[in-house]
């Protein structure tokens, strides 16, 4: 039994990366089906806040909540705008633009993007003597080049190839004119998803009550997407959903990308720590690239291939230079931990011997049981 509790974080995981992979390519189909991508946000934060809220109500009744000001307020409609609103909308451009191959890989560039936004604005120290550090570095730049080896070069088709003329230009085909567009969105996804992540830092501390921030951040999300929706889409038609398959698209996304994940993501970050968790983005890439090439036909390059595996790489190296700041912090925390073991243990044996020296030799059981009560 303690060894399947040993493996559930890496299943669940797993299990966590294969329903990534499922809605990145349940959405992809639905909207080359003509479904709209705005559109699609809507419903699918409008799901998520409806599966999350329930659950942060009854976290709230039981543990009395915590009040939101008009700070938290302001930070929380400021992180949906920037991680939910912007970041979903552009991500699904991109997706429907792109391919769901490009879009998972783009997404293991996040920790990167992340490291250098910290670096910016001073939350990560870099010491250009250290050798973590540098691996940080290093695995940065492998990203990004990555990155643009994924998008500028294409080579050739390795997957679902076809007779078709040389390519005109190194950007692609004719009919492929949209894909530097499509990973342009997705690198703005991708840096909109790293200020997320560097955002929830004081939005977590104005409202420590993380389910029910979860919850006000769906539900921002579909207030804000609705309005973008509404802009941009001016015909009121492409609100109806045209078959069931559009509606499980956007039951799928909501209830499994955006709400089942956050409580499997945040209790495997308790488990073993974010670095644990990262560590498995890049099975993602890979589910998608097989499946996307079988299921929905995508074509697969060379390019894309070589800029998977320098994203991959990178993502690697830089969590390897990440590793001692876990374990610094590990062990920050383990002395303090130790030193009040240590001292507990201390004051329980000078109290047992204390006893044990007054108590007389021979002693009747009932002078024992009263020396000895609390």
């Amino acid at each position: 039994m303690g060894g399947w509790e040993h493996h559930l974080p890496a299943v669940a995981m797993v299990g966590l990366q294969i329903g990534y992979a499922g809605v990145a390519l349940l959405t992809r189909a639905a909207m080359l089906q003509g479904m709209s991508p705005r559109v699609l946000v809507v419903y699918r934060q409008a799901v998520a806040t409806l599966a999350v809220a329930p659950t942060a109500c009854l976290s709230r009744r039981k543990s009395g909540g915590s009040s939101m000001g008009l700070r938290s307020f302001s930070l929380i409609f400021v992180v949906s705008l920037i991680g939910v609103t912007l970041n979903q909308n552009i991500y699904y451009e991109g997706l429907y633009l792109a391919t769901s191959t490009m879009a998972s890989a783009t997404g293991n560039l996040v920790p990167a993007i992340t490291f250098v936004m910290a670096s910016i604005i001073g939350l990560e120290k870099v010491n250009i003597r250290s050798l973590r550090s540098i691996a940080k570095i290093a695995g940065t730049v492998i990203c990004v080049t990555g990155a643009i080896f994924m998008a500028l070069l294409r080579g050739p088709k390795l997957m679902n190839a076809q007779i078709l003329p040389a390519a005109k230009s190194c950007f692609g085909s004719e009919g492929t004119d949209h894909w530097l567009l499509g990973c342009l969105f997705l690198f703005g996804s991708a840096i909109c998803w790293s200020l997320w992540l560097i955002l929830q830092v004081p939005a977590s501390a104005s409202y420590p009550d993380h389910v029910a921030l979860s919850a006000w951040l769906c539900f921002f999300g579909t207030l804000q997407s609705a309005a973008v929706a509404l802009f941009l889409e001016p015909d009121l038609e492409v609100w109806t959903l045209n078959s069931s398959f559009e509606l499980l698209c956007c039951l799928v996304a909501g209830i499994l990308g955006s709400g089942l994940s956050f409580f499997v993501q945040a209790w495997c970050i308790v488990q073993r720590g974010p670095l644990f968790c990262a560590m498995f983005n890049p099975l993602c890439t890979v589910i998608v690239t097989i499946l996307a090439a079988l299921l929905l036909h995508e074509e697969f390059y060379m390019g894309s291939l070589i800029g998977a595996v320098g994203v991959i790489g990178g993502l690697y190296v830089v969590l390897w230079g990440k590793a001692e700041d876990y374990q610094v912090m590990n062990k920050e925390r383990d002395p303090e931990s130790q030193n009040d073991r240590k001292s507990t243990i201390k004051e329980a044996l000078q109290t047992s011997y204390r006893l044990d020296l007054e108590e007389p030799l021979l002693s009747d059981k009932s002078t024992n049981t009263a020396e000895y009560k609390p």
